[in-house]
């Protein structure tokens, strides 16, 4: 199984489960990105590197494979997640005006591309057009951050 990781389970992780304090998990974390079964984007560390404390900036120094840049195939899939109108609104204006990031079409069309599972805090909700509501559309595997672990079969 590979994970596709969004912004926020990352965030979660670095910020709540302090290495020192869980090394199994972390353990079991990093054997898993060493793998390559825990992946992500370009655009993600880009919102991690913009959003970061100092531990969240130590951590991102030492992972130089995780997030890779998009392919032409993911590119073409971020297409056809826009070619759907109500999905267009996933792109916040104040991000378009201001030149934020917005990883979460390259989140998707990762996961699509590989057959992954894409891993995020976000929730969803009627009519909305967060990542679960677009890998529904899709037929794209999601969970959160505890549905992952549980697959993985994690206890601590």
């Amino acid at each position: 199984m590979t994970y596709v990781f969004d912004t926020s389970p990352f965030s979660a992780l670095i910020r709540n489960f302090y290495r020192g304090r869980f090394p199994s998990l972390w353990d079991r974390f990093d054997e898993l990105v060493a793998n390559g079964k825990i992946i992500s984007t370009r655009e993600v560390r880009r919102e991690l590197e913009h959003g970061g404390f100092k531990e969240q900036q130590r951590w991102l120094g030492l992972q130089a494979d995780l997030f890779a840049a998009p392919t032409a195939a993911e590119g073409r899939f971020v297409r056809r997640i826009f070619e759907v109108e109500h999905f267009q609104a996933n792109i916040e204006l104040r991000k378009l005006l201001k030149g934020g990031y917005n990883a979460d079409p390259f989140v998707i069309a990762r996961a699509a591309v590989v057959g992954g599972v894409v891993v995020t805090l976000e929730r969803s909700r009627p009519n909305s057009v967060g990542i679960p509501d677009i890998c529904e559309h899709f037929e794209i595997r999601s969970t959160n951050l505890e549905g992952f672990m549980e697959r993985e079969g994690w206890t601590f």
